[in-house]
């Protein structure tokens, strides 16, 4: 018999990799809210994508006070007992900081991101989703968001090599490690159920998970 799921799942992972769609899907097999990072409420995300230079702290202070919200929500008591799955890591904030921003910029944030009370939960269990460049290039252009059609390749190659950085030294929480480059759990039902299969198990540490592509 299989053990009942982790009560807090979150999904995270470079642009592209599918986070989003797979958190929505986890959160609908256990009839649970989600929590959402919400990229598409910044102001300034298109504007920074076309000028990175002019708007690279305004995107950021945004995801910043958006998570100080997000935070503050789950700390008030039952809203937390019903969000069991996110496509977010408060982590992932000053991974993109660190890459956007320039020297006195990232201090000016540092100092702003040490006066917020970021109390986040910690994950039961984190899913970090990998894949290559050229795969999420494809991914990101098929989707067609707005202010995703201006990502360059050079920017996706920096966030992929920095989450990569982030996660090989991250310990806080089990850590689900996916080679999602061929694999497909939000449209392929067998992919879906191997990737479950997974979650029910892991109860602790560091797995990885680089399932083949079925042939028929």
């Amino acid at each position: 018999m299989l053990r009942a799921p982790p009560d807090y799942i979150v999904v995270e992972g470079p642009i592209g990799v599918g986070k989003t769609s797979l958190a929505k899907k986890l959160a609908s097999t256990f009839n649970t809210e989600l929590l959402l990072e919400g990229a598409d409420q910044n102001p300034f995300l298109e504007r920074f994508y076309q000028d990175p230079k002019s708007a690279a702290l305004q995107t950021q202070l945004f995801f910043l006070f958006q998570r100080v919200q997000q935070m503050e929500a789950l700390r008030q008591g039952d809203i937390f007992r019903s969000v069991r799955v996110a496509d977010f890591l408060i982590e992932k904030d000053r991974l993109f900081a660190q890459i956007t921003l320039d020297d006195d910029e990232l201090r000016l944030y540092d100092q702003i991101y040490g006066q917020m009370v970021l109390d986040a939960p910690c994950p039961d269990l984190v899913i970090y989703l990998q894949a290559p460049i050229e795969v999420l290039m494809a991914r990101v252009l098929k989707r067609g968001l707005g202010h995703e059609r201006l990502i360059r390749p050079e920017y996706l190659k920096k966030v992929v090599e920095s989450y990569a950085r982030l996660f090989h030294y991250y310990s806080a929480s089990p850590l689900l490690m996916v080679n999602a480059a061929e694999f497909d759990p939000v449209t392929n039902e067998h992919d879906y159920e191997s990737l479950l299969e997974q979650i029910y198990t892991i109860t602790s540490g560091r797995h990885y998970f680089n399932p083949l592509p079925m042939k028929f």
